[in-house]
């Protein structure tokens, strides 16, 4: 594992530590270290996110995973992580604990076909590490893929290992979920694979807000978001509560300069708003 640089919340570069599937990153939503495993190293996605922050992103799915790589990687991290001195050499001094081992990376990862195999493999190799059942197993999803049968089988699996999703939920309304992720499934499709998912393991609305031309997002889409999720509460959808975040890196998307970072205090604000309508706990991060 090649020793690189001192890891930073405004950098999740994927070769941190020099390898195909596995890396580190201190991670403000999650609150310390988390070890992300990438299973789109082909840089494909079935949405486009304008504040994507993957270069050369291209439509697609996650390819064939070297399981035997994935596992051998996962596996000598994690001694160095919880052995060697990795957090005292390249993990700044108040974020040194381990929170969560998470499927992100640059893509979708519930498109690999062998989602629920990866998540048996890595729950074992966590516990096979000594990783301490408190630490997260989680996914970090679009949920386009929720209705899949095999990802429901994989999430499930995750709940076994005190496993968490976190399910990106950024529009109410058709149009600006396609203006925002290039995604012209639906909010109604979207509320469906939620429940799904939601229904098999502990999620979490994660939901991304920025200006866009300098302005903030529209009354009519707040209103429009407030209202599916609030409807979704009421239907007794087990939403564990949101995360709403800003833009911390730069997009590599065609959009990027049209983007900006909001305030401090209109994403507070906000978090407030959605309490008050949906009794949702919010963990707001600028």
């Amino acid at each position: 594992m090649k020793s690189g640089r001192i890891l930073k919340s405004s950098d999740h570069a994927r070769d941190g530590a020099g390898m195909t599937y596995v890396y580190p990153v201190v991670s403000r939503r999650a609150g310390g270290v988390s070890v992300g495993i990438n299973l789109n190293p082909n840089h494909a996605c079935n949405f486009r996110c304008v504040y994507c922050q993957v270069p050369n992103l291209v439509y697609g799915k996650a390819p064939e995973i070297d399981l035997q790589l994935l596992q051998r990687e996962l596996t000598d991290f994690l001694g160095h992580l919880l052995h060697g001195d990795f957090m005292e050499r390249r993990v700044p001094e108040g974020a040194r604990r381990l929170c969560d081992i998470a499927f992100s990376g640059n893509g979708e990862p519930t498109s690999v076909i062998d989602f629920e195999q990866i998540c048996d493999l890595v729950a074992t190799t966590m516990d096979a590490a000594g990783v301490s059942p408190e630490v997260k197993l989680r996914l970090i999803t679009n949920g386009s893929l929720g209705h899949k049968t095999h990802v429901q089988r994989g999430v499930a699996r995750m709940a076994q290992r005190n496993g968490q999703v976190w399910f990106k939920f950024d529009a109410g309304d058709d149009d600006t979920l396609a203006q925002i992720n290039n995604f012209p499934g639906g909010v109604e499709r979207q509320r469906r694979h939620l429940r799904a998912i939601a229904s098999q393991c502990e999620t979490w609305l994660q939901t991304c807000v920025f200006a866009w031309h300098g302005k903030p997002p529209s009354e009519q889409q707040l209103e429009a978001w407030l209202s599916v999720v609030a409807d979704e509460v009421e239907l007794g959808t087990p939403i564990a509560g949101v995360y709403l975040y800003g833009i911390a890196r730069q997009s590599f998307q065609p959009e990027a300069s049209e983007l900006s970072q909001l305030s401090a205090d209109w994403l507070l604000s906000y978090a407030e708003r959605i309490t008050a309508r949906t009794g949702l706990l919010v963990e707001a991060r600028v």
